[in-house]
């Protein structure tokens, strides 16, 4: 794609998403458009493994933006970022076609992984404001991601992901029985684990309890002072 063919439809695109643009030159001023000007370029120079001088001008236009697009990640056609502040993307994402991220959404990876480390996201995703997408998992196509939301593991195709932790509420535009989506009693991995630290911790006070009055009894049988 000739650049100035790519600028071209990068106007269309922004135009025909925000509506609050009035006039086409207004576009040079949005931060998604910028950004995506200094990705192109960077990610070209990453996949010629100019490593420094890609990170350079993504961080460039980190300073500028206030949008983080590692140079290695892999960004389709019809992107758009609305109200970027606060985007991050991580080196090994890879966004499909149409897709549209909103203001601080994080597609990053949890820290334990190597290789693939960042989610896929297939065509025609939404990814609400504040959204963290965390893992090297897939986002099927079509599905929506609500504001807020914090998902850990894989999105079937054309869903809707709400809560912390994501769980999703619609698939196939049919809404999922209501006994099941309990707000109130939502999965809390951590507390899950302080309760089965405190459940194992129980154990082993019990245990020690049971060995100490059998020690006892051991002593008084063989006529040893305690």
């Amino acid at each position: 794609m000739g650049f100035i063919r790519y600028i071209k439809e990068e106007i269309q695109l922004i135009r025909e998403r925000d509506p609050a643009i009035h006039s086409w030159m207004e576009v040079f001023l949005y931060p998604s458009f910028r950004v995506m000007l200094h990705y192109r370029v960077a990610h070209r120079l990453y996949l010629n493994r100019h490593y420094f001088l890609a990170r350079y001008i993504s961080q460039r236009a980190v300073r500028k933006t206030g949008i983080e697009i590692h140079p290695g990640a892999q960004i389709g056609s019809g992107f758009f970022i609305d109200h970027g502040s606060g985007v991050i993307i991580g080196e090994t994402t890879i966004i499909g076609n149409n897709v549209t991220l909103y203001q601080g959404v994080t597609l990053g990876g949890t820290g334990k992984e190597t290789g693939k480390r960042h989610p896929t996201l297939e065509d025609n995703v939404m990814v609400s404001a504040g959204a963290k997408v965390l893992g090297s998992f897939t986002i099927g196509a079509g599905s929506k991601i609500g504001a807020g939301s914090v998902v850990l593991e894989e999105v079937p195709p054309n869903c809707t992901v709400v809560g912390v932790p994501g769980r999703v509420v619609k698939r196939e535009n049919e809404v999922i029985p209501r006994e099941s989506l309990d707000q109130v009693h939502l999965p809390d991995p951590i507390k899950e684990d302080i309760q089965n630290l405190q459940h194992a911790n129980s154990e082993i006070t019990n245990r020690l309890l049971d060995l100490e009055r059998e020690l006892k009894n051991i002593r008084k049988s063989s006529g040893t002072a305690e």
